[in-house]
């Protein structure tokens, strides 16, 4: 683009703004409609041999664009639009002024207290994002700025979850994996698996990173820096700079424990810790301005005094109450199976939209109500609740959508039999919701438990296999090597005999086997 360009009817694009990245370009520009700057981020979009761009990308990308939207933190900056431009995707968010920690890093030493701050900061931000179900995925420098009133903005949120697959049972999905290899943790570089630790995990890096003034898994290529990260034990910080606090680097290794459940368990938790370290930050010449009192450092400092009972303090936040448009008669919900087939077809259509956090909210109204008048067991209801639970998942939304799936399964259990097919996919979805939040361990007891039951029942053999496939590769991207050696070396001869030895999952899992018998 070498002259200004005009993208969806209202944003103006500087043609000397553009910056490239690992996944697309950012335009600085402006909104046309509203008078301001913006900026523009474009992702790359692959395409098939015959030319024709991905079109499962597009819908994946207006998905994680939504859940994104709804990240409102003000260490994230503000997501306003997002569309297409001929074949290209776009992302139209708030314009950040600062400089980023890639070029703090490359400028100056950084103090140990503003190294920690910054940190804190990002914990904050990512602290909201697990409880929503959102990993980010490619934590770098690159993707922090710091701004003049000392701020930090964590960019990208969700542009690398557009990029993967949703079909992650499928080991023809395995090869991809994105990221930053400088910074990526062990069970993405082996698997492409991402949970919330394997964010602290890219936030240790860099952690270490400021204070040590380099990155030590660092190298020359992509694979030697992936090789560093699963097989390098990290350096303890204190041997290249005496000035770190022990605590302090008795944190940041738990932060590269190479294994998930090895590290800090929350960003709640690794915030906590940090905020010992960051007490009375000094002066930050050229990077944060203190020449003058900052209106959002005023505001943080008055907010900064709440402080909460002592017994709410590790309690999850609770989801906001919206009104109610049920009708309601001498304080009793009044509703009738139209009501449900109505909420339904709504939910639908926003659905085919991608709306799905409105469309969550249009069944969750009415479950309860329909469930108090008709039975939580009724066919109607149960189709509602099967909605809501697959709406919840689509969305993103893991933490509400695997209790959901919970209830299901055992519901339906006790009505139709634990061999009904209904029953055992809720329990493959909820196992499935608790892995993509981290919660490996939990994760992989339901879906042996399933395996077991699946077998029991006399499930086809396809299905079987797939479920096998899909607890290697959780071992496998958890870390448990040794274990994800004996289930997916127990599979390779079924899936050759099954599929034959030309096969892709048969290839993926035979390159899988070689990887961890060269480690």
């Amino acid at each position: 683009m070498g002259r200004w360009v005009t993208v969806g009817g209202r944003y103006e694009l500087d043609p000397l703004s553009r910056r490239s990245g690992g996944m697309g370009e950012v335009w600085f520009g402006y909104d046309k409609r509203l008078d301001r700057q913006v900026a523009v981020k474009f992702i790359k979009v692959s395409r098939f041999p015959d030319g024709r761009p991905d079109e499962e990308l597009a819908r994946r990308f207006v998905r994680e664009s939504r859940i994104t939207a709804r990240l409102e933190h003000p260490g994230v900056p503000t997501i306003y639009d997002c569309g297409s431009h001929g074949d290209d995707l776009y992302l139209v968010m708030q314009l950040v002024n600062g400089c980023s920690i890639s070029a703090l890093l490359d400028e100056t030493e950084v103090p140990i207290a503003w190294a920690v701050s910054i940190a804190a900061q990002v914990c904050s931000v990512l602290a909201v994002a697990h409880a929503n179900s959102l990993v980010h995925r490619d934590l770098k420098p690159a993707n922090l700025m710091l701004c003049p009133d000392g701020t930090v903005k964590v960019l990208d949120f969700g542009i690398a979850a557009t990029l993967v697959s949703p079909n992650a049972t499928r080991l023809t999905r395995t090869g991809e994996v994105l990221g930053t290899p400088a910074y990526m943790p062990p069970e993405q570089a082996m698997s492409g698996a991402a949970c919330p630790q394997s964010d602290l995990y890219s936030l240790g890096v860099i952690l270490d990173e400021m204070l040590a003034g380099e990155n030590q898994f660092a190298a020359p290529t992509a694979l030697a820096a992936m090789r560093n990260h699963t097989d390098i034990p990290p350096r303890p910080l204190r041997t290249r700079r005496r000035d770190v606090p022990e605590g302090l680097e008795r944190l940041v290794l738990w932060l590269l424990a190479k294994t998930p459940e090895k590290r800090v368990p929350s960003a709640d938790v690794a915030y906590e810790r940090l905020l010992e370290f960051c007490h009375d930050l000094p002066p930050f010449p050229g990077y944060v301005n203190l020449d003058t009192p900052h209106p959002v450092r005023m505001y943080a400092t008055v907010v900064g005094r709440i402080t909460p009972p002592a017994e709410s303090r590790n309690r999850r936040p609770t989801d906001p109450v919206r009104p109610a448009r049920i009708r309601h008669a001498g304080g009793t919900a009044q509703i009738g199976l139209h009501d449900i087939e109505h909420a339904r077809k709504d939910a639908e259509a926003l659905k085919a939209e991608s709306r799905f956090s409105q469309a969550a909210d249009v069944l969750a109204e009415i479950v309860g109500p329909a469930a108090g008048a008709f039975g939580s067991m009724s066919s109607s209801v149960v189709n509602l609740r099967i909605d809501l639970a697959e709406v919840l998942f689509l969305g993103g939304d893991y933490r509400r959508a695997a209790p959901e799936f919970h209830r299901l399964a055992a519901d339906v259990a006790k009505i139709e039999g634990p061999g009904n097919n209904l029953a055992l996919r809720c329990r493959l979805m909820a196992a499935n919701c608790h892995a993509a939040v981290g919660e490996t361990s939990v994760a992989l007891t339901q879906l042996h438990r399933l395996l077991t039951d699946e077998q029991r029942f006399g499930a086809d053999e396809e299905r079987v296999l797939e479920l096998r496939c899909q607890i290697g590769l959780l071992e496998f991207g958890s870390g448990n090597r040794a274990q994800a050696k004996r289930t997916l070396g127990g599979l390779l001869s079924d899936l050759e005999r099954r599929y034959g030895q030309h096969h892709p999952d048969v290839g993926k899992v035979r390159e899988i086997l070689e990887n961890l018998d060269n480690r």
